[in-house]
């Protein structure tokens, strides 16, 4: 179990760090869509096509990502007070219940949706470049794949939590922002209280 949560949590985050330069993309050509808009009075027929399809594309494929690193929103009031393994036993049936039906629900209806689109190769409707999009439909079903795989991998935690007690720990590659200075603050904090500690013993 531990080498398939390796592996798919290694899928998982190549995949979102290879998409991430999507944003890059996105930036440039929107960028550039505002430039020649304002200043040249020549704005472009693909801008728009570019920024849904970027963003949708990146979203959908850092889902397994995010799911891998347990980056995903949380409504954990709840769910925090628990012991470990009764958040594993829930996640696990939750997963079973939701995850799974929904994601391969994706799956199938996504390979149709793609598929269709793919027979007679659609352009877009939305601007009059007709840019194509049947490849941008199958990152539907791409997504849905890594996510099936993702979550196998996370019922596989759920499992190990439930043997042992503790939940087995996610690849740290990056830090909420918020979170690195929160950690700082209590660092800070910690440091100021132990030299008054060391003042007051002198």
């Amino acid at each position: 179990m531990q080498g398939y949560i390796r592996f798919a949590d290694e899928l998982s985050a190549w995949f979102g760090k290879v998409f991430a330069w999507s944003i890059m993309v996105m930036t440039l050509g929107i960028g550039y869509e505002v430039v020649v808009r304002y200043f040249f009075r020549a704005p472009t027929p693909w801008a728009f096509d570019l920024s849904y399809m970027l963003y949708g594309t990146l979203f959908m494929i850092a889902g397994a990502y995010t799911l891998s690193r347990d980056g995903h929103v949380r409504g954990d009031f709840v769910y925090r007070l628990w012991a470990p393994r009764t958040q594993a036993t829930v996640e696990m049936v939750l997963y079973f219940l939701f995850f799974f039906p929904g994601i391969l629900a994706l799956i199938f209806a996504g390979w149709k949706y793609a598929g269709r689109s793919w027979s007679y190769l659609e352009v877009s409707s939305n601007s009059p470049a007709g840019i194509p999009i049947y490849q941008f439909k199958s990152v539907i079903v791409v997504a849905g794949i890594l996510l099936f795989l993702q979550g196998i991998a996370q019922v596989f935690r759920c499992i190990l939590c439930i043997r042992t007690g503790q939940w087995p720990p996610h690849a740290q590659d990056v830090e909420e922002l918020e979170k690195v200075l929160l950690q700082s603050v209590a660092g800070e904090r910690g440091e100021a209280g132990a030299e008054s500690h060391a003042g007051e013993r002198t």
